[in-house]
């Protein structure tokens, strides 16, 4: 029982910087959060000389253009809902304009659509070139104005498209486990990729909202042939965070001026290296955060 508490504290902590939570309860325990107490001062010049420090450079070919994305949302929504029981919690947090991180756990062919589906706005997401090999696939890609990503190419190319996205004021949806969860049972949750995290320190001011994709692995599992349209999907959408925001939090990157301005003058491997630690904790309670909104 005492193994339990701890492990339940454990995760209650590494999660409230994202859900901003007031009151954690953990049976008949509870952990009172603080909110935004303690944050650390940190000048507007640290911050702009570590954004410049972090930034990922665009994509040396434009964002596609889709003169059909209205029809296409005029038709969408209302043919996935009219088909699929989807549920929805928390949308209203979504801003109608402006640059957005929408992270969620991914299980199933239909998550993207599913988030397209409920958003009032374009969401942009960068798909396989696979998905653009097939004339089907093709069509529903191109008309909602997804991504285009090659493998060769690597992830350095996927951020950059990314970063353009939101450079330009858009709403990326991207999946911080990278791939599909292949797992037969669960936890189907994997530990994320720090892309997400790269992405939201290059944009360190746009919102990142954790995002929980309930139920649509029973809909269409990895490797499925058939759909179950009969059983519902829950999506769930948490409070957000900015990068500056999580990084002067004593609960999350626990950084402040002089800790920054250290990274900041320090050799490029020890940047590097510095960097990459706060990548892998602002992943991690990111994950925690989709984990703890339901994600299965």
């Amino acid at each position: 029982m005492l193994s339990m508490t701890i492990a339940a504290l454990t995760v209650c902590i590494r999660v409230s910087i994202f859900l901003d939570l007031n009151l954690c309860a953990l049976g008949n325990h509870q952990m009172q959060i603080s909110g935004w107490e303690g944050m650390a001062e940190v000048s507007e010049a640290t911050m702009e000389a570590l954004r410049k420090i972090c930034l990922i450079p665009g994509a040396p070919t434009p964002l596609p253009k889709s003169p059909l994305y209205s029809l296409f949302m005029s038709t969408l929504p209302i043919m996935f809902r009219s088909i699929f029981r989807l549920r929805y919690r928390g949308i209203e947090r979504i801003p109608r304009k402006g640059a957005v991180i929408i992270a969620a756990n991914h299980t199933s062919h239909i998550d993207p659509f599913t988030i397209i589906s409920g958003a009032r706005r374009r969401i942009h997401y960068l798909a396989k070139d696979g998905h653009f090999e097939k004339l089907a696939t093709a069509i529903v890609m191109k008309t909602s104005g997804q991504i285009r990503t090659h493998r060769e190419s690597g992830a350095a190319d996927a951020l950059s498209s990314a970063s353009d996205v939101l450079s330009a004021g858009l709403a990326m949806g991207i999946f911080p486990e990278g791939t599909r969860s292949r797992r037969d049972e669960p936890p189907f949750l994997t530990e994320g990729k720090t892309g997400v995290a790269r992405l939201a320190a290059s944009h360190p001011n746009v919102p990142v909202f954790p995002t929980a994709i309930i139920g649509a692995r029973s809909v269409m599992a990895p490797g499925d042939k058939s759909i179950r349209f009969w059983k519902r999907v829950d999506i769930t959408y948490g409070k957000s965070v900015t990068w500056n925001e999580w990084l002067v939090h004593p609960a999350g990157g626990a950084q402040d001026n002089a800790s920054l301005q250290a990274i900041i003058d320090s050799q490029p491997d020890e940047q590097r290296d510095a960097l990459r630690g706060l990548y892998r904790r602002f992943t991690d309670q990111l994950m925690g955060s989709i984990e703890a909104l339901g994600a299965p």
